[in-house]
This record gives structure tokens, sequence and C-alpha cells, in this order.
């Protein structure tokens, strides 16, 4: 971003750098940690919390943060990020409340756990930047409206699918065109990976299998296009999305679509498996405009009606300084819901399952998710994907069936099912 590099340049002549607070020391947190410092100007990581204290420590040491304080008292934490020392803590609760932080940066990939430390910090007057479409997908509306009543933004960052796709969705209309398409580029798509087959290959990325496994079932793509459908108020076509395969550039492509109905739906969310460029994003988009269709044609982009638009790439962590300084310099969400829900995320039966099962978590063995419409889920009495977890099978499931809250019995006192009650209440349709 070219504004952002300036304004960070900026803060490190002034010695007056972003202090930034980590929740969870990950891959991801890694490769974040990597990027603020050594090579983001004008930002720091003041303090970062991770259950094992252990896992934090390596990863300041790897990236060259070998002076370091350990604490679980607030007040310590609060001395060290004034005095300029990182700190490590795995008291979720002081890292929330601790004061001298411009953000705090949620990338767990967890429902309750966040959903819990994402208050707390609101609460704190934290600014939230999320890197975990889940929960944005599953709570993402009620966490917005309490950023908004608690003074204090909350957005999805860059560098992932749902962010970079919205900013190629705000270019794409700022030049006058209506993008009727928000997609993204797979190169797999199997609903019945599990961690056993997902094991090796997360091995080699240091990742665990869990993770890998929702990649590869579907499930996170769905996560990140409900994401994109609620902050622009975009449907699915179909339960699922289409997901057409093809070897060809995604330019093209568009003959799969019919614009009538892109139109009548007010334009759509979906993926394609296999075509180049691929991993990206991308936009089909359209304009009435003689003098814009003419230029278009010039420029390349084809006859119309539909125009392609694509990014080739998402860069993960390498993006999220970026985020960071938008949302603290220049008070920009990179992507939060509109409203209320527009599509969610349901659960499926990954395999068939017994009554008396317990569901186990994102990217498991029992389950995997698919984009509905909000609608169709109030009507169907619908199991979001990401309140799955836990819930215990009152009854027998085949293989493929999404799954209802009357199939389940589940825990009503844990925060994330009394958020989405609340949710509900706000959004009933």
């Amino acid at each position: 971003m070219i504004l952002v590099d300036n304004a960070l340049n900026k803060r490190e002549k002034e010695n007056n750098p972003i202090k930034v607070g980590l929740i969870g020391a990950g891959e991801m947190s890694k490769g974040m940690m990597n990027q603020i410092v050594k090579y983001t100007p004008g930002m720091v990581v003041a303090a970062t919390y991770n259950r094992t204290v252990e896992k934090a420590k390596a990863a300041y040491e790897y990236v060259g943060m070998n002076e370091y304080k350990i604490t679980e008292s607030k007040a310590d934490l609060e001395e060290a990020i004034q005095s300029g020392v990182p700190a490590i803590t795995s008291n979720i609760e002081a890292l929330c409340e601790a004061d001298g932080m411009d953000i705090l940066v949620e990338v767990t990939g967890t429902i309750e756990f966040a959903a819990n430390a994402m208050l707390k910090a609101m609460d704190h007057g934290k600014h939230i930047l999320s890197f975990n479409a889940e929960i944005d997908a599953t709570l993402g509306p009620i966490l917005k409206k309490k950023a908004d009543d608690a003074g204090v933004m909350y957005s999805v960052g860059d560098g992932d699918q749902p962010g970079v796709t919205l900013n190629l969705y705000r270019f794409v209309k700022s030049m006058g065109f209506e993008p009727l398409l928000c997609g993204n580029i797979k190169g797999l798509q199997d609903h019945y990976r599990t961690p056993e087959t997902q094991k090796s290959f997360a091995a080699q990325w240091d990742m665990t299998p869990e993770m890998v496994t929702s990649f590869a079932d579907g499930t996170k793509i769905s996560f990140e296009q409900a994401c994109i459908a609620n902050a622009t108020g975009m449907k699915v076509a179909t339960r699922g999305m289409y997901g057409h395969h093809s070897k060809e550039h995604i330019d093209d492509l568009m003959n799969l679509y019919d614009i009538d109905e892109l139109k009548s739906l007010g334009g759509i969310v979906d993926y394609v498996v296999g075509p180049k460029p691929g991993p990206g994003v991308f936009i089909y988009a359209t304009t009435e405009d003689p003098w814009s269709q003419k230029y278009l044609k010039y420029g390349k982009l084809g006859e119309g009606p539909l125009y392609s638009f694509y990014i080739p790439y998402h860069l993960l962590f390498f993006e999220i300084a970026n985020s960071i300084s938008r949302m603290v310099d220049f008070q920009d969400i990179i992507l939060a819901p509109k409203a209320g829900p527009v599509v969610e995320v349901v659960a499926t039966a990954k395999f068939d399952m017994k009554a008396g099962e317990e569901i186990d978590g994102l990217g498991g063995f029992k389950s995997y998710g698919v984009c509905e419409n909000y609608e169709t889920t109030l009507k169907q009495n619908l199991l979001p994907m990401g309140l799955a977890e836990g819930c215990k099978l009152k009854r027998d499931i085949p293989q493929d069936q999404v799954i209802t809250w009357d199939d389940v019995e589940f825990d009503k006192s844990l925060t994330k099912h009394q958020l989405y009650q609340e949710q509900l209440s706000l959004f009933p349709s």
C-alpha cells in the first residue's frame, strides 16, 4: 500500500512505532513477527500470548528478539510494553487488559477461545485485527456490532483470500464497475480428506494436520467466501457454491456464469478448482457505460458483458503489517460484515455418523463445511460449522447430509453459542 509505507517510515523517523499484540504464536504468527521485526519500519511486536510460553519464546528467538520478558502479570506486561521490551504471557486476560498496545492481532483459528479473547479486548478498548476467517464467518456480525458499541475497530486482515478479494472489490467498484462475482481459485477440493490423509503434507510446512485438512476438504474456502459474502451482501447461487473445475485461465471462464442470474442475486461468491493463475482471487464485473466498455476493450479485457479482474496470489502474513497500519493510521477496515449474515457455513457429515458421536473440530474426521444462504439456514434450522465442535448427535446422520440444530445436543453455556443466539436476535432474517 503506497500510503502505508510513507506512514510507517514517518513513524520510524519519529520513534513512534505502532505497538502490536499477538494472540497466538503458531506458524502464521511467527511469520507476522518475522515480517514486522525484520522488514517493517515504524512497527514493533510489543507482546504475545500463547498457551505454552516455550512456543512464543522459540518464535521470538527465531526472528532475533532475544531480549524479552515473560510475565503473567498485567502490571509487569504494561511495564515491559512501556519500556520497549517485547513481552510473552500465557495469561490471555493480562494481554487483553494491558494498556500500551495500539492493536491486537488474533491468529489462533479457534472459535470459543478467540470469541472470549476478542470480547475481553474490546471491553478494554482494543482494536482487533483478525486472521481468523472461521470466527468472522460464524460470529462476525455480532463481533462487529460489539466493536462498534465499544468504540473500537474490528476487521479481518489482508493476506488471506477474503482481505485480498475485498481490496480488489473496492478497486473495481472505485472505477465505476459493478462486481457480480467474487471468486477464489483452488488447486484441490475433496470433502473426505482427514487429518490422517493430510498428516505428511502438514509436517512439510510445520502446520497442524487439522489446519491442512480444512483447506483440502472445502471448509476453509467456505468460511472465506462467507466472509466476503457478509462484507459485500453477495449470496451463493447454490448450496456449496458451483465450484467449477477447469484447467483454463480464469479470464476464459466467464461463460460458465449467467449474468442475469448474477444480477438477480445481487452478485455471488463462488470458487473454481484448477484454473490459472492459482492460487489467487478474481472478480467478474460489468458496466453499462459505453465509454467504459470501449476502453476496457482497448485494455484487452474483452467484449463484455462480464470483465475479469484477478490477483494471482495471496501473501499470508507478508501483508498483515499493511493491514495493521491501515487500521491504526487510517482507520480503514479491510473486511467486516456490512450488517447481519448473508451466507453461513453449515456442517455436513463427512462420513456416516451414529447417534451419540461427538463432532470434532474444524478440519477433523467428522464433518466439513459448505456455504448456504442465511435465509435457508434459518428456515431449515441448519447447524453452523463454526459451532459444530463438541455437539453430540441425537440421531444417525448419513454421509453428505447437512446437520441441523435438531440433530444435536450442545453446551448452551459456551460463549460461542451465546453470541450466536444474540446474533440471531439482532438479525432474525
